[in-house]
């Protein structure tokens, strides 16, 4: 069974929604074969990195940046995880009051560094998620998980 981690940082209401949207597209009963672990982003460990197949990221964009939080998992895992997940697939949801664009770039270069390849479209959201804005989250949890029974 392939393994699908979640690391995310759900500060607020609008990260929230994201956040379970993400979680109900990974666990879709369509999807088989596929264990879906939860982690905040503060808590998440090199152990379940190595442990998982794929990764979803979830993250606000705070000043122009990922949270700290995610930026602190990246700081504890990176070296330990650098050469065993090399090629490992991810996605990543942002959720910002106005831009997004320095927290993707950070991801970015953290993911292009670790060697995991991009499985889906980034989402990014700026103020509160309507109903498409769900919908994206829904079938990024969706496509990173079936990606891995591929």
């Amino acid at each position: 069974m392939a393994t699908l981690l979640i690391v995310h940082h759900t500060p607020s209401p609008n990260c929230q929604a994201m956040f379970e949207a993400v979680v109900s597209g990974a666990t879709a009963p369509e999807i088989e074969d596929v264990q879906v672990v939860r982690r905040a982003a503060l808590s998440a460990t090199a152990s379940d990195v190595l442990a998982a197949d794929g990764y979803l990221l979830g993250t606000p964009a705070n000043l122009g940046y990922m949270s700290g939080a995610l930026k602190h998992f990246f700081d504890q895992v990176y070296y330990p995880c650098l050469d065993a997940t090399r090629g490992r697939p991810f996605g990543v949801y942002v959720h910002g009051g106005s831009d997004v664009t320095g927290a993707l770039r950070g991801i970015g270069s953290i993911t292009t560094g670790l060697g995991w390849r991009g499985a889906a479209e980034p989402v990014t959201v700026t103020g509160e998620p309507g109903k498409a804005d769900i919908e994206a989250c829904w079938e990024l949890g969706a496509t990173v998980a079936a990606g891995l029974t591929d």
